[in-house]
């Protein structure tokens, strides 16, 4: 089964599970609940959740796409629902009394804001992987040219393999201090003299609506507020305001985000335009 969830957040936001870590807390083999006897050991399965993983860089790197990395806390999360699939039977994305796939990822400390997931049982690897390629959805995910992160979990069932395999987009994790540096360096390369760490403008950042009477000392014209997860460049309004040419001066404020949905990483940020 796949699964690619898109979260509209104020811009943009996507979700997904992840993959099996290098060193695997656990027993060192796993049971057959029919037999009772060992069916593989913990090095084994982490062996077939790294080839899962390489055969999917090798199918990228086949139509020309960059390689996944492997994430840690998205293989966490993947194991975690790989073994409640081994348990259950009948494979699915979510169980009865189970987080979504997106808060699943967010909770083992992900950071992301496209996530997608591929679940999956067979007898090998290879033949998991060949059936996640001849699918039309599954293979889309593990193609899509948007992740950058993966993560394989491998637990087996009986006599077969149940497996899961998450992408995500990757989010850095910046505290305020660091999105306020980011937006004033953005600003400074359009000729803008800004800085951060105003406690006014945090708290203009936080509210809804409204500006604030006076912002060191001067009144602030114009307030943008927005929220998104990539701080590679200012909104178009807020460009358009810089390019009038009436604003030389301004205070940037990053706040807590508003989002229904906290699993995916995103920033919530104020630019105020102060008068010359």
């Amino acid at each position: 089964m796949a699964l690619n969830r898109l979260l509209p957040l104020i811009l943009i936001a996507l979700a997904i599970p992840t993959w099996l870590p290098a060193q695997t807390p656990g027993p060192d083999s796993a049971t057959d609940p029919q037999s009772d006897q060992p069916i593989a050991s913990t090095r084994a399965l982490r062996n077939m959740a790294q080839q899962l993983f390489e055969m999917g860089n090798q199918a990228r790197a086949a139509q020309g796409l960059p390689a996944l990395q492997w994430d840690t806390a998205l293989a966490a999360a993947a194991l975690k629902h790989c073994a409640r699939m081994a348990a259950e039977g009948p494979i699915s994305h979510q169980y009865n009394g189970e987080l979504d796939l997106s808060r699943r990822a967010g909770q083992a400390g992900a950071h992301f804001n496209l996530i997608e997931e591929n679940v999956a049982v067979g007898p090998t690897p290879a033949a998991i992987h060949q059936s996640w390629m001849n699918s039309p959805g599954h293979r889309d995910n593990l193609l899509n040219p948007e992740v950058n992160r993966a993560g394989v979990a491998v637990v087996p069932g009986g006599n077969l393999l149940y497996a899961v395999v998450d992408f995500s987009r990757a989010v850095s994790a910046l505290t305020g201090d660091q999105v306020e540096t980011t937006v004033v360096a953005l600003l400074q390369a359009k000729g803008i003299a800004a800085h951060g760490r105003s406690a006014g403008a945090r708290q203009a950042c936080a509210q809804e609506s409204g500006m604030p009477a006076a912002l060191d000392g001067r009144r602030p014209e114009f307030i943008m507020r927005w929220q998104d997860s990539s701080l590679d460049r200012l909104p178009d309004a807020l460009l358009a305001r810089i390019a009038s040419g009436r604003y030389h001066d301004a205070v940037v404020a990053s706040c807590t985000e508003e989002s229904a949905d906290k699993t995916f990483t995103v920033y919530r940020m104020a630019v105020l335009l102060l008068r010359p």
